[in-house]
């Protein structure tokens, strides 16, 4: 048995034909986070982990890491001791048995005693095992953890991986670790970019790793490092041809996953393609091409020029631009003419031709869809202080552009090119923002509508779309939400709360599902108010408030999300308050007596009946703040009356001391149980703080 802790530095390399440029960022850092997993349960100590991630390659270096795991020991659990010795002491034919099973006398075994009961244990001291050995078991374990939605085999093999592997490299302690992992042997060396330096690459140590790909072989191996170079060059080049570029993160991130050795070129195209909305062109070059477009750094217009990234670092790079530019002229000629071509119909001639596009095989068209939503939006119309008949022809027309040619090529374009077309169809400039923004916020953290109508009409189609699934039989599982309903509901919610716009949700949800037919689900809008409810728990977590915050609001039920948020920023702040864990510990107690009553609290409190000086004092402080809180709660002002409530604590505090609530005097008991449910129901008028953590009065 060993004592020793030499430690080495560990460099681990998978080169592959070009991994997905999307998954590059996801798949490097996972096989770090794997690789860890498996080492610590191995026990191989270490200090710490790097990643690298280029297209052709997921690297790991890990410093510091065990040379073989500490020595242990095996156990063997043997028969319970009620059935290992007999009466007197002496061992069973159980215990004989276990114990010859492994080679010792029963004297020789351990006892193991727990909660669960009593056993004989056998320990044999087993040696750690080398690192070396254990390495090819333990890379194999990471590989095959990573998150990759569909692999692929090649050749003969019966491997499995995200791409064809081609070499893997295991340098340890100063030396290439011969060995096998995925069914091949490893190799002694690494490979520079494909082009500029295909040949083998040694790499003397882990610590090398990145210097010599970078300077030898051309390759950025590290992920954020050649990220933060693309950014440069495309500043810098955006800067040189007097411009600066519109830089999308995740084009970013893409493009990152594509290049090993990235090169920013600037190229242009013909300025008549200007007269093309700048969404086409950019979508054009963003989307199909990959490029990044340059705005004028004063007026924000597009301007006929690009930035891209090659992969090489060529002697004539005004072939590589040429090339660029030759590749980008049909996509942006292809952007013009659908433009031309979509505005020979209107969007309310192209209307009909929805009737062809199924939404969902048990909901109909989109035809049918924008029927519903038409009748959504009237009602919801004079809620959002808008026109009811632009509201109407918003909803009518806010998904014909579908089935323009310009969004069939470029669907990240819709409701962009609806609103163009609109215009051009001489709509009202309010109907065409509508048709734009209903669709946002498109993500998390987008921004929201910015018109009262486009609001209402995305409110609307959000609600379709939740109740229409819900009442399907399809909301989202854990796993899955095809159709983005965990996102719709966040949207509704951001924009009722965020805009501070009033709306019985529970109201607007049933008339969504008096849009339908037929629905499978017949409470699908009360399904739906379930799960939206759900949804502010996650929110507020985000937003560092606590669990318990939001469940004592919604403990009260409030159909409204703006007067919900009011109230749960008002118990937060009332949380913070010195006298706040008293009076949620007094008020779990009175909620307590008064579920434990015999017969149900009725009547009206009596001040003849109040007996004690304390329970006169709370009544009297009761009724003192009355006219203080009542007409903060008609403002929802809910913080300025928690305020005033906090003023109970000393009164609740000396009832409970000198107060016999559930005394033997029937009259006098329920007279002290209708005082207290005065108290609770004060409180009840904001937010359930029996849930809140507490002091117990």
């Amino acid at each position: 048995m060993t004592t020793g802790r030499e430690v080495a530095d560990l460099l681990v390399e998978v080169g592959t034909e070009e991994l997905p440029p999307k998954a590059l960022h996801g798949l490097g850092s996972a096989f770090a986070e794997q690789l860890k997993r498996a080492l610590d349960s191995a026990q191989l100590s270490h200090t710490q982990l790097e990643w690298f991630a280029s297209p052709r390659r997921l690297a790991v270096r890990v410093t510091d890491l065990a040379a073989r795991q500490p020595d242990g020991f095996d156990e063997r659990r043997g028969p319970n001791l009620k059935a290992a010795f007999d009466t007197e002491g002496a061992p069973t034919r159980a215990a004989l048995g276990f114990a010859r099973s492994v080679g010792v006398e029963v004297d020789r075994l351990e006892h193991l005693e727990n909660e669960q009961g009593a056993w004989l244990l056998y320990r044999s001291p087993r040696a750690g095992e080398a690192t070396s050995a254990l390495l090819p078991r333990l890379i194999e374990t990471a590989l095959n953890q990573l998150p990759i939605p569909k692999r692929m085999r090649w050749g003969a093999h019966r491997v499995e991986f995200v791409r064809p592997v081609h070499w893997v490299l295991v340098l340890w302690q100063g030396a290439p670790l011969a060995t096998e992992v995925f069914g091949g042997a490893t190799v002694a060396h690494s490979r520079g970019h494909r082009f500029h330096a295909p040949q083998p690459l040694p790499i003397p140590t882990p610590g090398d790793y990145a210097r010599i790909l970078e300077h030898e072989g051309k390759v950025i191996a590290h992920f954020e490092t050649r990220q933060t170079r693309i950014r440069q060059q495309i500043e810098t080049a955006a800067a040189v041809a007097g411009a600066v570029a519109d830089i999308d993160p995740g084009l970013l991130e893409e493009v990152t996953g594509l290049v090993e050795w990235p090169v920013a070129l600037v190229g242009q195209f013909d300025t008549e393609f200007l007269q093309v909305p700048a969404e086409a062109l950019i979508s054009a070059m963003q989307v199909h091409q990959k490029y990044f477009p340059l705005r004028d750094p004063k007026t924000r217009a597009l301007l006929p020029r690009f930035v891209a990234i090659a992969n090489i670092e060529s002697q004539d790079p005004g072939q590589v631009v040429a090339g660029n530019e030759r590749v980008i002229r049909p996509r942006l000629a292809d952007a013009r003419f659908f433009f031309d071509s979509d505005r020979a119909r209107s969007l309310a001639e192209r209307r009909e031709s929805l009737r062809d596009i199924r939404f969902q095989r048990d909901l109909g068209s989109m035809f049918t869809r924008t029927e519903r939503l038409t009748g959504l939006a009237r009602t919801l119309a004079p809620l959002f202080g808008v026109d009811a008949e632009q509201a109407e022809r918003a909803a009518a027309l806010c998904k014909s552009d579908l089935v323009t040619e310009m969004v069939g090529e470029f669907p990240e374009l819709q409701g962009t090119m609806g609103r163009y077309y609109a215009l051009e169809d001489g709509e009202p400039e309010p109907v065409a923002t509508a048709i734009e923004q209903h669709y946002w916020p498109r993500h998390a953290g987008d921004q929201l509508p910015t018109t009262h109508l486009a609001s209402l009409l995305a409110v609307a189609d959000r609600l379709d779309l939740l109740v229409g699934l819900f009442g399907v039989g399809q909301p989202p599982s854990g796993t899955r939400d095809p159709f983005g309903l965990r996102r719709a509901a966040l949207g509704v919610l951001r924009i009722l709360i965020e805009q501070q716009r009033d709306l019985d949700l529970v109201k607007a949800l049933r008339n969504a599902a008096a849009g339908f037919e037929t629905l499978k689900v017949p409470d699908a809008a009360e399904q739906v108010w379930a799960y939206l409810l759900e949804r502010f728990d996650a929110w507020y977590q985000d937003q560092g408030i606590a669990a318990e915050v939001v469940q004592s609001v919604l403990a009260v039920p409030n159909p409204n999300p703006r007067d919900i948020d009011l109230r749960i920023q008002a118990v937060n702040a009332f949380r913070a308050l010195p006298a706040a864990r008293q009076l949620a510990g007094a008020n779990k107690r009175v909620a307590n007596l008064l579920n434990k009553a015999a017969d149900p609290v009725s009547g009206d409190l009596d001040p003849a009946l109040l007996d004690e000086p304390a329970e006169r004092d709370l009544a009297e402080t009761l009724e003192r703040l009355q006219s203080s809180i009542t007409p903060s709660i008609a403002a929802r002002d809910y913080a300025a009356a928690l305020k005033e409530l906090a003023r109970l604590q000393p009164e609740v505090d000396h009832f409970f001391d000198a107060v016999m609530v559930m005394c033997d005097d029937p009259p006098l008991r329920a007279n002290r149980l209708r005082l207290l449910r005065t108290l609770r129901g004060q409180f009840l008028q904001i937010a359930d703080i029996s849930l809140l953590p507490s002091e117990q009065a």
